[in-house]
């Protein structure tokens, strides 16, 4: 059988650990070379270990693949740009990024920090912007590659306590599309999964109540290894018609996301007052109200 990605050289961030781990196995499984990236932090981002980007080389190399680990943090820009020309220096070329690297610092939101707030924006938006900036002339030169960023549904839909993470994932998005714009010409293509699985960072949800408890379980038995494979997917030539999309997978479920369009429209042929706003625009604009959903509210039944 052929292997989707046989030759191409990847690079993963954040693969040390979880859904990263999954994917970069998963790639070197399909004949990818992998610069695996992680610097091994907790996460909350502090300390670092060699480790988990070793054990994940380790591992590839056993099931006979081609790996690397590289320990940069994408976080500031030269480190980030390391990962990209370690990539060039081993293997001679770049032809994906997947964009996994993250995170949290979860409080509510009058009582998040600015720390907590700027740290998180900087690995997830600022980490994607820096690494796929890095590799966009490689790419606009070769006209060719493939970036898959990661987005979450707490961005996408909402969850309490996250206002750091969902304004870093959901401008994450607004970076996928203007990249796909941007590079469509030069056959280089941006898409965003979100997903929908158990990992270390999830495991840093509050489990107070029986509510929390029981939405972890079910989260618990969704495994990381299932989303690998729409990752793999949009790196390899089979996706080439496929950019500027999003992408949420839970368990064997693929959902298209939607993206921001207009609902309903009022108009005023002598323009708006804030007292006809009042009587007139927002009484014929409320029954198309967005309630104030988090993202279990809208996958409310369990995974299949």
């Amino acid at each position: 059988m052929t292997k989707s990605l046989q030759d191409k050289v990847v690079i993963v961030t954040g693969a040390g650990r979880g859904i990263g781990r999954e994917i970069a196995l998963l790639c070197a499984a399909e004949g990818a070379k992998v610069v695996v990236n992680d610097p091994g932090v907790a996460a909350d981002g502090s300390g670092t270990s060699a480790a988990p980007a070793e054990e994940v080389v380790e591992e590839i190399k056993k099931r006979g693949g081609t790996a690397v680990a590289n320990f940069e943090t994408v976080a500031e820009a030269v480190p980030a740009s390391k990962i990209v020309k370690m990539a060039v220096d081993t293997y001679g070329r770049l032809d994906g990024v997947v964009n996994n690297a993250g995170i949290l610092r979860d409080a509510i939101f009058h009582r998040m920090s600015i720390d907590a707030f700027e740290s998180v924006i900087k690995v997830h938006l600022m980490g994607s912007f820096y690494v796929s900036h890095a590799a966009a002339r490689l790419f606009r030169e070769q006209e060719s590659g493939s970036f898959v960023h990661f987005t979450s549904t707490s961005g996408l839909v909402g969850n309490f306590g996250q206002a750091n993470y969902a304004a870093a994932k959901l401008g994450i998005v607004g970076l996928s599309k203007s990249i796909a714009l941007d590079m469509n010409r030069f056959n280089v293509r941006s898409n965003c999964v979100s997903p929908f699985a158990w990992s270390r960072l999830i495991g840093t949800i509050p489990t107070e109540t029986e509510e929390e408890k029981a939405r972890v379980k079910k989260i618990q038995a969704m495994g990381p290894e299932k989303i690998a494979p729409v990752c793999a997917f949009l790196l390899s030539d089979a996706a080439r018609d496929v950019t500027g999309q999003i992408f949420a997978v839970r368990m064997n479920e693929i959902f298209l996301m939607g993206q921001s369009r207009p609902l309903r429209s009022v108009h005023r042929g002598e323009g708006w007052t804030p007292q006809t706003i009042a009587e007139h625009a927002m009484p014929a604009l409320k029954s198309s109200f967005y309630k104030l959903d988090r993202s279990a509210d809208i996958f409310n039944w369990d995974a299949i």
